[in-house]
């Protein structure tokens, strides 16, 4: 049950391209042409290029590639502008908005070619996003499930509740969780992959893996691959266990 799976993208298609680069070559030394690939979420947000981002992602799942798209809390946050300029995500802090400048979202509105942003109303904005911003990106964003199980590990962006079985999962949570998550030691029964909260390096808890390393800030886009309970990193040289700390 071979899978790969690719952490927080936030908007930087060259970097994804290079994680892509990284999954075939893996492929081309083992043979496998079927595993599938689990994009964690965040494709949006913060990088330079969230249109190229989907763009991409859109082109390769029409083409019969197998990959996995999961929709991370940006996504939503952009879909759900999409749909209503006054949306506030539950997740959010009140004083915030999708479009506030430390989330990202002025980012991924001037991929689509909309400028002047922050002087601009909420209203105003909408209006041009409903012009430039393509249906099918606007159907896809809204349409990407929220969490994918291949074998014994499932893939989330942000994490899962403990002790509350996946199909009853709150879609908040699976993509806002941190503490009750992160700090919890316990087996849920599958090893989560997850991105949300970013960490230096993947790293391997036992019980979770954290793939998020950071590509909205500048930092690298971490590739791994899932294969009988084991978990690799990979990059151009290959293959890097990442070996549980606890």
């Amino acid at each position: 049950m071979r899978t790969y799976a690719i952490g927080d993208i936030h908007g930087h298609l060259d970097k994804l391209e290079a994680a892509h680069r990284s999954i075939d070559a893996d492929r081309a030394r083992v043979g496998d042409e079927a595993a599938p690939v689990v994009h964690i979420g965040d494709l949006v947000d913060r990088g330079p290029d969230s249109r190229g981002v989907i763009d991409f992602l859109i082109r390769g799942q029409a083409s019969g590639a197998p990959w996995v798209t999961l929709k991370g809390n940006h996504d939503r946050m952009f879909a759900e502008f999409l749909d209503d300029p006054d949306s506030h995500d539950p997740g959010l802090r009140v004083s915030l908005h999708w479009v506030s400048r430390n989330l990202g979202g002025a980012a991924t509105l001037a991929s689509y070619g909309i400028e002047n942003i922050e002087e601009r109303l909420l209203f105003d904005l909408h209006q041009e996003a409903s012009v430039r911003v393509p249906e099918d990106h606007a159907s896809f964003l809204r349409a990407l499930p929220s969490y994918f199980r291949h074998g014994g590990t499932v893939f989330v962006h942000a994490g899962i509740r403990p002790g509350v079985p996946l199909e009853q999962q709150s879609e908040d949570d699976l993509l806002w969780i941190r503490g009750e998550f992160l700090d919890d030691p316990r087996d849920h029964g599958a090893l989560v992959v997850h991105g949300h909260t970013p960490v230096d390096i993947a790293t391997h808890y036992g019980n979770r893996v954290n793939i998020d390393t950071g590509a909205g800030y500048g930092r690298a886009l971490t590739a791994v691959v899932i294969e009988q309970g084991r978990v690799w990193r990979l990059g151009p040289e290959g293959r890097t266990e990442i070996v549980p700390t606890c």
